[in-house]
């Protein structure tokens, strides 16, 4: 078996990992956290809980699977690329309570 051309392929840097979450993740997805994110903003802080995001994105069409496996919540990065602070919060697992996403304005007073 002959190879005609030869694809040279790097692993992905640090550096390129927002870059790419930021290409895989469907557009609804920033799109909702933008909205609620609008919606919600006050004082330059913003808490947006993590089930509210999903059931959005469920009724868009979304798989709720893949919005868990496909990491699609994962957006702190994304954000902070974009000048947010951002801090995701979780319940421990013996603790109750939701799951919830802060966005605030670096540099702002919450």
């Amino acid at each position: 078996m002959s190879r005609e051309t030869t694809k040279q392929v790097a692993p992905i840097s640090p550096d390129e990992l927002v870059g790419l979450q930021r290409e895989l993740m469907p557009p609804e997805v920033i799109e909702t956290f933008n909205r609620y994110i609008g919606e919600r903003a006050l004082n330059g802080r913003a808490v947006i809980n993590q089930d509210d995001i999903v059931e959005d994105l469920k009724s868009q069409g979304l798989d709720g699977g893949d919005i868990f496996e496909k990491g699609w919540l994962n957006v702190e990065g994304i954000y902070k690329d974009a000048g947010w602070k951002v801090e995701y919060n979780a319940p421990a697992y013996n603790e109750t309570g939701r799951s919830y996403f802060t966005f605030t304005v670096p540099n702002e007073k919450a």
